[in-house]
């Protein structure tokens, strides 16, 4: 199973809202032959580290695509910058935030390429809520710990709720 993060917290002057902007993202990803097979609701979420802006919008999807990773993550910036994600505040406010969480379980990290997992996936509520939601029986592919118990170890504070 591959599988991406979703979010934004700014609206998008074509696309609309975070949710809007969102799902028109998952749509430029099918355009480009990455197929969604399943996703989560969208979920609500507090800024990581907690700031002045405007809570995330986020999401996880379970796609089918024939990219390895390097590729996959590559084609995913093309999407952010396409949507007109600038890069320039970790962990600041954004149109469009796209993470290459999982890519069928495979471990990978060079200075040449993605680092699969994402190395904070198991820090975040906003990805492992919807995570379980789309992939219960899912493992961490370096602990090997269920998700039920990466969430149950999740560091205090984390506030993030499906979107009503």
């Amino acid at each position: 199973m591959i599988l991406i993060g979703i979010g934004a917290n700014l609206p998008h002057a074509n696309h609309g809202s975070p949710i809007e902007t969102c799902e028109a993202a998952l749509a430029a990803l099918a355009e480009r032959g990455v197929r969604v097979v399943r996703r989560s609701r969208w979920y609500e979420s507090a800024p990581v580290p907690p700031g002045p802006q405007p809570w995330f919008v986020n999401g996880v999807a379970a796609v089918e695509t024939a990219l390895e990773p390097g590729p996959l993550l590559d084609l995913l910036h093309a999407v952010e910058a396409a949507f007109g994600r600038v890069r320039d505040e970790p962990g600041g406010p954004r149109v469009l935030d796209l993470d290459l969480l999982d890519y069928r379980g495979r471990r990978v990290g060079d200075a040449a390429g993605p680092t699969v997992p994402h190395p904070r996936l198991a820090e975040r509520a906003f990805v492992l809520l919807p995570l379980a939601e789309i992939a219960p029986a899912w493992r961490h592919p370096v602990s090997r710990r269920p998700i039920d118990r990466l969430i149950a170890d999740l560091p205090p504070g984390q506030v993030a709720r499906p979107v009503e």
